[in-house]
């Protein structure tokens, strides 16, 4: 599954809707088994959750966007395919939590290539269930680092935490998730889907069972004026780097 939608892979509300639908029909086709998660946007896994959705728009916007971003980690996270991530660009923030959601990881040896939840760094707070994810990932007291200081790592720093289990040459990103999945498909899928299901459901359904009241805080949280103004400010560093 090749992510496209240029020039960074923003997670807007529709290319969101556009990746559980993808994922669906390949779930529902019983001769797919795993998927290899990339990018087709050169330098760029995904910049993660597109702020434009997220700021000037109505709270029935946010509230939409935030459920459609929901949708999408659940889907991803329970998925019964073997999900592998094959890294091959920058993967701050919302496309780190996609890859998070993956059975295994493989990042292109670039140091431009960083990977980490780094909504600290724009004044904006990650979720519970964010947080769930990564210290199912890497533990307990390096999440916490991370989080708080909103790291992105670049790739021995990425496999020395473990946020991703490879760093391989660039050219070998492909190729190096492809013999990944064939290691987990030797296993028997009911099996292994038992107890990919037994070891994520606990974390699931904290979300599950907090949906509404999660959408909620979000809403109530974007809406703020200082938070609607450091969004704003960012936009604005972000023209000036274009400029």
């Amino acid at each position: 599954m090749k992510l496209k939608n240029p020039p960074v892979n923003t997670l807007s509300l529709e290319f969101l809707t556009e990746l559980v639908i993808c994922l669906e029909k390949l779930e529902n086709d019983k001769s797919f088994r795993g998927v290899v998660l990339t990018s087709d946007c050169p330098g760029v896994f995904s910049a993660g959750l597109d702020l434009k959705e997220m700021c000037g728009k109505s709270p029935a916007h946010y509230a939409e966007y935030w459920k459609a971003v929901q949708e999408l980690w659940l889907r991803f996270y329970q998925s019964n395919l073997v999900l592998v991530s094959a890294i091959n660009g920058a993967c701050p923030a919302g496309g780190c939590l996609m890859t998070l959601t993956c059975d295994y990881r493989v990042l292109a040896d670039n140091p431009r290539y960083c990977i980490g939840l780094n909504e600290t760094q724009l004044g904006i707070v990650a979720p519970f269930w964010f947080k769930d994810t990564l210290v199912n990932v890497i533990g307990h007291r390096a999440a916490e680092r991370a989080l708080q200081l909103g790291l992105l790592f670049p790739p021995a720093e990425a496999l020395q935490v473990g946020i991703v289990d490879q760093v391989v040459p660039e050219e070998q990103v492909q190729s190096t998730a492809l013999s990944a999945i064939a290691q987990w498909m030797t296993i028997p899928d009911h099996a292994r889907q038992l107890t990919k299901a037994m070891m994520r459901k606990a974390t699931a359904s904290r979300l599950i069972t907090q949906r509404d009241a999660d959408v909620q805080n979000f809403v109530s949280f974007i809406s703020k004026d200082s938070i609607q103004k450091s969004l704003q400010l960012y936009f604005e560093r972000l023209k000036e780097k274009k400029g």
